[in-house]
């Protein structure tokens, strides 16, 4: 057992003096040099809990420290201490830049990476009212606009449940588990999760959405051009996996979107060189959505001759301005048919994101382009087509 009491002593006892009349020892001239950088909240955790326990046995220190946290104070700007969702991406593209990996993220998952990047920026430093702050859910069926009701955590939860689409086509663990949709949609697999759950989705969700994102980033880094000729089935339909990643990044923006929006929160779009990505994905997949309403009797009729699979036919102008802009050439009367400046029967033009947020079923079809010029039902046609590529 120690021999020491309860406190310092010197010959005549116990050390009674106040906090002013402590001896200047060494102890106090290290303490008091830490000073600047403790009001700058530079110390180490250390130091600072040293300064901070000196603080309250010295007058002089305390008062030399509370004119120096003033000080502080007047010099810095107060700026909000969230950090911008693309920061994490323009630092990550810096140094890529400086240093390419040794196995880099293919260019066709480029935007997968950047946008799940930027809603995991978005995410980090929100609280539990933020991850239950409403969210509504929009696309579209047929020509009518639908809506879902869900919370932050929802939304996250529904990105990894459709991410898990690819995961399974790359051989990967499914998020659903044993849970089994009668149909593998998007909707049907989301809806399979909800139900599932024995409560509603919280915060916790972020972790597993996190890790599967990164794996997937991961192996098809790895895998690279084996991945080709690889499909990632939908349900009603498929898309090869470079397409699918794509249509992925482009859901993440979408729906960070929905949650910025939720919590009150700016968020910028895509890169340019990434939203032109995903304009031009849903440019090409515009004539066979064009061709199914037709068949469906929610587009006009072709009613000239039929257009021989690769041989120009009529075809609309879809000018897209702004950031990732360019213009694509559609064909109107077979998905076979080839877009041809010759038979251009109408011109649309509109800027990039809101072209996007038409394709997400976020902008009605009849209030979405900024320009247009010719045939009035090919480019009603072709607005409509643009929405119904939407989906919960």
């Amino acid at each position: 057992m120690s021999g020491h009491g309860p406190g310092p002593y010197d010959d005549r006892g116990p050390l009674t003096a106040g906090p002013d009349e402590l001896p200047p020892g060494p102890e106090h001239q290290v303490l008091k040099s830490l000073l600047g950088a403790w009001a700058l909240a530079a110390c180490a955790p250390a130091e600072a809990d040293a300064v901070e326990e000196h603080l309250g046995v010295c007058g002089p220190c305390a008062d030399e420290a509370l004119r120096l946290r003033e000080a502080v104070g007047l010099l810095q700007r107060p700026e909000s201490l969230d950090l911008k969702p693309a920061l994490r991406t323009r630092v990550l593209e810096t140094c890529l830049e400086r240093r390419p990996p040794r196995i880099p993220v293919p260019d066709w998952a480029a935007a997968y990476d950047a946008e799940t990047a930027r809603l995991d920026a978005l995410l980090q430093d929100f609280g539990d009212n933020e991850w239950h702050a409403p969210v509504r859910l929009r696309w579209y069926e047929g020509d009518e606009a639908s809506s879902r009701r869900t919370t932050v955590a929802g939304v996250i939860a529904h990105l990894m449940t459709v991410d898990g689409l690819v995961a399974v086509a790359l051989g990967l663990e499914d998020p659903l588990g044993e849970v089994r949709p009668e149909r593998p949609t998007p909707s049907d697999r989301t809806e399979a999760y909800w139900r599932a759950a024995r409560f509603p989705p919280t915060r916790s969700v972020r972790g597993p959405w996190r890790e599967q994102s990164h794996r997937l980033i991961r192996t098809v880094s790895f895998t690279g051009s084996d991945t080709g000729r690889m499909t990632v089935p939908y349900g009603d339909f498929a898309l090869p996996l470079h397409d699918a990643m794509l249509d992925r990044a482009f859901e993440c923006w979408v729906h960070a979107e929905d949650i910025a929006e939720a919590v009150d929160y700016p968020y910028d779009p895509p890169a340019g060189r990434h939203l032109h990505e995903m304009v031009d994905l849903a440019a090409r997949l515009l004539p066979v959505v064009l061709e199914a309403r037709r068949h469906h009797g929610l587009a006009a009729p072709v009613e000239r001759r039929l257009v021989a699979a690769g041989e120009p036919g009529r075809s609309l102008r879809l000018e897209i301005e702004g950031s990732g802009g360019g213009e694509w050439l559609i064909p109107l009367d077979s998905p076979a048919a080839k877009g041809s400046a010759e038979h251009e029967v109408a011109h649309v033009a509109l800027d990039g994101a809101e072209f996007c947020r038409l394709a997400a079923g976020h902008v009605p079809p009849r209030e979405a382009a900024a320009g247009q010029e010719g045939d009035r039902e090919a480019i009603r046609d072709v607005l409509f087509a643009a929405a119904s590529l939407s989906r919960m």
